[in-house]
């Protein structure tokens, strides 16, 4: 894809700034306050993969598990093509569109089954202005939203140094963390070890209707692998069932005021 213009860059950066204000960083639910998540039945995992070498054509997926057997018991897979270009740190007005499309297909033919939280493949508050996918998906969807990403973005200070390495590991066992600290002190997500055959940990953030904390804990017990489940099987569904393109076009609408 062509680079975007500098005026649709400048277009998303106030779309974000209005977004970001409607994220709640707060426990909305009674399920979040339970110590054992008391009422949580469903979680959701959303991802969007790639063909090898086709940056436009993409595998649109939702999984929804059973809470805390992690058990199928519902999951979309979609071919779709997307119009926004990609541009570091807009993430959201490119891949939200087709998953916010999943959820709201659920929403319509099986309401009972949509989900309560939903994990996201990638980052929440932990981003350069404070608004990663999970919370654009969180804001447009209204659910509870968690990003956990697998890899540590560069953030305000926040970097892969030796300070990081070595506190990577002091984390002994599976549930332990670290916050991610900003230079002006802002923790805006937590680095955890998410299973005990893992030394590398993920990165934990909000993304809209609940705490660091709860987010960070609920991850945990979600986890089978270094991964959270939902994450790890939308991930592995995606790759697996949408090799042969078949797309639908996504116009990128929901978002864009006029």
């Amino acid at each position: 894809m062509a680079a975007p213009e500098a005026e649709l860059v400048l277009k998303w950066e106030r779309e974000q700034a209005r977004l970001r204000e409607s994220v709640k960083e707060e426990d909305t639910e009674d399920w979040q306050r339970s110590p054992d998540f008391s009422g949580l039945k469903r979680v959701g995992g959303v991802d969007l993969s790639f063909i090898k070498g086709d940056d436009i054509n993409a595998c649109a997926h939702l999984v929804v598990l059973t809470y805390p057997h992690m058990k199928v018991l519902y999951e979309d897979c979609k071919m779709v093509t997307l119009n926004a270009p990609y541009v570091a740190g807009f993430l959201g007005f490119r891949e939200a569109p087709p998953l916010l499309q999943a959820l709201e297909k659920l929403k319509n033919v099986q309401p009972n089954l949509m989900p309560q939280v939903l994990f996201v493949d990638g980052n929440g508050l932990f981003h350069y202005r404070e608004f990663g996918l999970a919370c654009h998906l969180g804001v447009l969807s209204d659910l509870p939203c968690v990003g956990v990403a697998k890899n540590l973005l560069h953030v305000e200070g926040v970097v892969r140094s030796e300070e990081h390495q070595s506190q990577i590991n002091a984390l002994q066992k599976s549930g332990d963390s670290f916050p991610l600290a900003t230079t002006s002190g802002r923790v805006l997500g937590k680095a955890l070890r998410s299973s005990h055959s893992s030394i590398k940990p993920v990165y934990v953030s909000v993304g809209h209707r609940i705490t660091l904390d709860t987010a960070v804990r609920l991850t945990h017990t979600c986890c089978l692998y270094r991964v959270p489940e939902p994450i790890r099987q939308s991930v592995s569904k995606s790759e697996g069932h949408c090799s042969h393109p078949d797309p639908v076009r996504i116009q990128p609408r929901w978002w864009i005021s006029t």
